[in-house]
């Protein structure tokens, strides 16, 4: 595949984009390509259409030139002469995904002394997030916010295959975080500037960090609104509540890194030891009143929340399966790999003062109130933590969590879809299977609204009408993950 080098080298060449499919063989994205006619119907299928309605069986959908045309009954569909005709019984079809907390940098092993961090995936991020099935993808914080604009740059030139990517500015972080690739803001003026800076520079949205303070907070929330952007946040030493009532639009992770319920809590302070998870595991009731009551907060102050189960699910003793890690085993330099299972092994091995367990199901149980009260909940896989975690295959098994979480897989897939769409403002043209939208779609093997695990076994992504082959992305990636 291409990297960013290819991508200036390449710039004064004429390129083809996806919606040219007359010459689509000619593109760069050939060799991941399975499907490029200008009309294909997929026949016999089942939709998941994203909206959270029950599938609908034995339809077909017809896609011209990157819209979709049709979607019906199979019995009398409409096909026009010369189109690609798939027969896919057996399979199920629903909307391209839409991740909404994913990165383009993996957690470098072997570098704890340094804390974390963050080498950039530039060549191996994009399409390990295509072949699972996201479509559309919002970068949740950047550690290398050109590079990111760059990878963007050279997918939309049709360079380089990935999903559609919002890209996220640089943590606003404030002093004391352990992530030294990071600027530090040394006040709210600081974060208004370097806000108005990156929003000039390409960037669509923002997120602000565990040591912002609230200063700073509202200062980055009033200069995002500004530019008409929006912001998000990996909050610690901001509760929920409070950063709801600044005006934010979204919280990533849910309550499980809400420090505002700790009883050791200062205003304008991340806690610095265990001692806020061990008392939210030991003490905290989510159907509570002081909970709940933050619940209607959000609702009512429409801040969405992004569900982040697989990067938590990492810190379970003896999870994820080895089933999960080996599937992602072969995209992996051997230093990430030996990485990752010693850390499993060692979480294993104190596997009795774990208390991710206790807190992953409040987790979920929140997830579910905030949905029940109203509340608009995302998805993303979060690639980070130990490096346990890769683009894509993480976003499916995030699918999988939801569904053990308790909402129905119909649900998991709308949350997926519709609902980031919805965030992005553009469910109009993404999120939901309708005459019209966007040719962005998942075909699967098997039934998911039966069994979730059928999303790991994707058989095309269609991105703007064009199909791309997993097997091919995922190959374009083995042995590096880790170095690019």
């Amino acid at each position: 595949m291409y990297s960013l080098s290819a991508f200036f080298a390449t710039a004064c060449l004429t390129t083809v984009s996806l919606a040219g499919f007359a010459q689509i063989s000619k593109s760069p994205l050939a060799p991941y390509i399975s499907v490029s006619d200008p009309v294909i119907a997929l026949t016999h299928v089942e939709v998941i259409d994203g909206t959270g309605a029950a599938p609908a069986m034995d339809q077909t959908i017809v896609l011209d030139h990157g819209k979709i045309a049709s979607v019906g009954p199979s019995a009398g569909a409409r096909i026009p002469s010369g189109t690609n005709v798939l027969d896919l019984r057996g399979h199920t079809v629903y909307p391209g995904l839409v991740g909404m907390h994913e990165h383009l940098f993996y957690v470098e092993p072997g570098r704890a002394q340094y804390g974390l961090v963050g080498g950039e995936m530039f060549q191996t991020g994009a399409p390990l997030y295509l072949a699972a099935g996201v479509t559309t993808a919002r970068t949740t914080g950047s550690i290398e916010p050109y590079a990111d604009l760059n990878v963007k740059r050279s997918i939309d030139s049709g360079l380089t295959p990935g999903p559609d990517f919002d890209v996220t500015g640089p943590y606003l972080e404030g002093p004391g975080s352990f992530i030294h690739q990071l600027h530090p803001l040394s006040g709210p003026a600081d974060a208004t500037r370097t806000v108005n800076y990156w929003a000039e520079e390409g960037v669509t949205s923002f997120k602000a960090y565990m040591f912002i303070t609230p200063d700073e907070l509202k200062a980055a929330i009033d200069a995002a609104h500004a530019h008409g952007l929006k912001i998000t946040g990996h909050l610690c030493s901001v509760g929920f509540t409070q950063a709801a009532d600044m005006g934010i639009d979204n919280l990533e992770h849910g309550i499980i890194v809400d420090t505002e319920f700790y009883s050791g809590k200062k205003a304008g302070t991340c806690p610095a030891s265990r001692a806020p998870a061990q008392e939210m595991a030991d003490k905290l009731d989510v159907t509570g009143e002081p909970v709940m009551a933050m619940i209607h907060d959000l609702v009512a102050h429409h801040v969405a929340v992004t569900s982040t189960l697989a990067v938590f699910e990492m810190s379970v003793p003896n999870h994820p399966s080895m089933d999960f890690l080996m599937r992602e085993k072969g995209s992996m330099i051997p230093q990430a790999w030996t990485s990752v299972l010693e850390t499993r092994a060692l979480i294993a091995e104190h596997a009795d003062k774990a208390i991710m367990p206790v807190l992953m199901k409040k987790e979920m149980q929140f997830e579910r109130e905030f949905v029940a009260a109203g509340g608009l909940l995302m998805a993303g896989c979060d690639p980070t933590g130990y490096g346990a975690i890769l683009p894509g295959f993480g976003d499916q098994r995030n699918l999988e969590l939801l569904v053990d979480a308790g909402f129905t897989p119909e649900q998991a897939i709308q949350i997926y879809t519709q609902n980031g769409a919805k965030y992005l403002r553009r469910e109009d043209r993404i999120g939901t299977i309708a005459t019209g939208k966007q040719a962005d779609l998942v075909v699967v093997t098997g039934d998911p609204a039966k069994d979730i695990s059928a999303v790991e076994h994707v058989d095309i992504v269609f991105k703007k009408g064009v199909g791309f082959d997993p097997a091919k992305l995922v190959e374009s990636t083995r042995g590096m993950v880790g170095i690019r």
